[in-house]
Parts: C-alpha cells; sequence; structure tokens
C-alpha cells in the first residue's frame, strides 16, 4: 500500500475512537473528538505521532528504522514530543497513533 493508504487505514481503525481524517498546514491529519491533531502524514510519506518525550512508547518509536524526532522547519528546532515514523514501519502506524490518541494534551 502506499502511505496515503496506510494513513487512511489508520484512520479507519481508529474511527469507533472519535477519530476523523483532517487537514493540519496542508498535510493529512488525525483529529481527537476535540479537533486536536495527534498524528499527521507528511510529504515524503512518513507519519508524525505526538507521544511526549521520556516515555516508553516514544523511545520505542524512535528505536524503529529511520525514526526521528519532528522537526518541521528542517533548521534543527525538533518538536521533542514529536517522532516521524516512516512508511516502512507502517505496521506500528495505528498502534503509535492510539498511544499518541491517549496522551494529554
Amino acid at each position: 500500500m502506499s502511505a496515503e493508504e496506510d494513513f487512511k487505514q489508520v484512520g479507519a481503525e481508529l474511527a469507533d475512537l472519535g477519530v476523523r481524517i483532517s487537514r493540519m498546514m496542508g498535510s493529512p491529519a488525525l483529529k481527537d473528538q476535540e479537533g486536536k491533531v495527534f498524528a499527521s502524514l507528511q510529504r515524503d510519506g512518513a507519519m508524525v505521532f505526538r507521544l511526549v518525550r521520556d516515555t516508553p512508547e516514544h523511545a520505542a518509536a524512535l528505536k524503529l528504522p529511520g525514526a526521528s524526532l519532528f522537526d518541521p522547519s528542517g533548521r534543527g528546532r525538533e518538536i521533542k514530543d514529536w517522532v516521524v515514523v516512516p512508511n516502512s514501519s507502517a505496521e506500528e502506524w495505528t498502534d503509535l497513533a492510539e498511544v499518541a490518541l491517549s496522551r494529554p494534551r
């Protein structure tokens, strides 16, 4: 499947939890019932998740091949609560999205 198809699959799997697919700054995003973004698909086909730093899930996500902290500007200004996970680890996306959804905002 393509990254976009994988993203849509994650959204469909979490729909019963009130998750909806929307957009954030031009990118497809997953929003919770309050309309807050907790995951987003990036142009390069990776997905970024709000996992909250210093949690076991955050650390585990960073250990996935090609994963990194989210740096939306590309200038070394990482947003440390967010982790970018490439499409090569798409089988992990639903679990990571569930964790991101459950984190307090």
